[in-house]
């Protein structure tokens, strides 16, 4: 295990990286801006809450956090803030600082983006003591026109992610509050294809819902229809 001091060094990185979401969802939750980027048993929480729950804001994959919710609520609850983007709006910088361009983006978020951030992690929310709490935003992403980022950003870097507006939040609290995402009757079974349809979600959303709500129990699989499994809710 790495010396206080070492961890409080690594701490210092951390916070110099985040982004200001991140850092407004960790001021939005903690008791107040002392009970932030606290030690817990060998790891830093961005926060402690008003009840004494720790918490901890992922805004990507939560597979990182494998090790690190195990080793929190060996010692008090915790709750993930996950943040969920309904619309980005993006705005480019020259590399002077110059604002070039903002637009938004076409293409809204919603909360089954949950399940592609659970995919390497399907069973953390079974850890006794955890949830997850969804943010609904709307944020800024600022980027620089520095030929250093991805070819998709056509060579733009990502400065900073802000948080413009706070629509409202989707506490999970236990396994079974995850039966929302599985509209379907008890007793009744339903596809990928099924899910895709009735929640009006795309096909790769509907599977990744799945197959994490299968990984946690809250789904069962009945057999096969073609190639495709057959899911019941489970008890």
């Amino acid at each position: 295990m790495p010396a206080p001091s070492e961890r409080r060094a690594k701490a210092g990185i951390g916070v110099e990286r985040e982004s200001s979401l991140h850092r407004s969802l960790k001021f939005r939750y903690a008791a107040s801006g002392d009970l932030t980027e606290q030690e817990i048993g060998g790891f830093v929480c961005d926060g402690v809450g008003k009840n004494g729950e720790l918490i901890e804001v992922q805004t990507g994959s939560f597979g990182p956090l494998k090790r690190k919710i195990p080793a929190f609520t060996a010692h008090s609850r915790v709750r993930i803030v996950h943040p969920i983007v309904l619309s980005k709006y993006i705005e480019l910088y020259d590399e002077a600082g110059a604002l070039v361009r903002r637009r938004k983006s076409p293409r809204s978020g919603t909360a089954w983006d949950l399940f592609g951030s659970l995919l390497y992690a399907p069973e953390l929310p079974l850890v006794p003591g955890l949830s997850v709490e969804l943010a609904l935003v709307d944020i800024v992403e600022k980027r620089v026109a520095d030929g250093r980022g991805s070819w998709r950003r056509k060579g733009a870097s990502i400065r900073d992610r802000e948080l413009l507006a706070w629509h409202e939040a989707i506490p999970l609290e236990k396994p079974r509050d995850y039966r929302r995402f599985a509209p379907f009757k008890k007793g009744e079974e339903f596809t990928v294809r099924d899910l895709a349809e009735k929640a009006r979600i795309d096909t790769a959303s509907a599977r990744k819902t799945l197959y994490v709500l299968h990984k946690m129990k809250v789904l069962k699989r009945k057999g096969k229809r073609g190639n495709s499994f057959v899911y019941v809710i489970g008890k």
